[in-house]
């Protein structure tokens, strides 16, 4: 337990040294989980907040932009409803977007389809050979998988596309142990 917690403690003052405000949330260029709306509170089956409305509406009918739709996608799969996350992803225009693919990625592999999750991580990667969120989550699944050289080629890519002192980078560094290992 001391281990873990000074480990812990060690990597909150190196992000902190690094600008980096939380290293346990993830998020879409952001260090911060997304903050919780009604979203999440109130909106069930693959529904999402209107604001302009005040009421929950069907997230393919809603006439949501895709960046609306995309951040209440993310934070219900920060909320840990997964199947209403890639519903309402379902609902986004561009459905071949790197950021799109990656939480369907997230939201399959945390729901238990590892597979499925792995396929959307590498289809974001494709679409955006930088997008490194992509990068760090499948790197995590890939420790899931005991895949620890896979996941070290990821850190790697990160590092190389200049992603070190990111969450991103940050957060697969502590997967997989907190130390360098390349």
């Amino acid at each position: 337990m001391f281990a873990r917690n000074f480990a812990l403690i060690s990597l909150f003052l190196a992000s902190s040294a690094l600008g980096l405000s939380s290293v346990y949330a993830a998020g879409e260029d952001t260090t911060a989980p997304p903050e919780k709306t009604k979203t999440t509170s109130q909106c069930k089956d693959g529904k999402v907040w209107n604001e302009a409305k005040k009421e929950c509406a069907n997230a393919k009918k809603s006439g949501l932009d895709d960046d609306t739709l995309f951040k209440a996608a993310r934070e219900l799969a920060y909320d840990g409803q997964y199947e209403n996350s890639l519903k309402v992803l379902d609902a986004v225009s561009d459905q071949n977007s790197a950021r799109i693919l990656n939480y369907r990625g997230y939201s399959n592999r945390k729901a238990g389809r590892m597979e499925l999750g792995m396929q959307y991580y590498r289809k974001a990667i494709q679409a955006d050979e930088n997008y490194i969120l992509a990068r760090s989550y499948m790197g995590q699944a890939l420790v899931q998988q005991g895949k620890i050289e896979e996941a070290k080629v990821q850190l790697i890519e990160i590092r190389d596309r200049g992603g070190e002192k990111t969450w991103a980078y940050q957060a697969l560094l502590e997967t997989l142990g907190g130390v360098r290992q390349y």
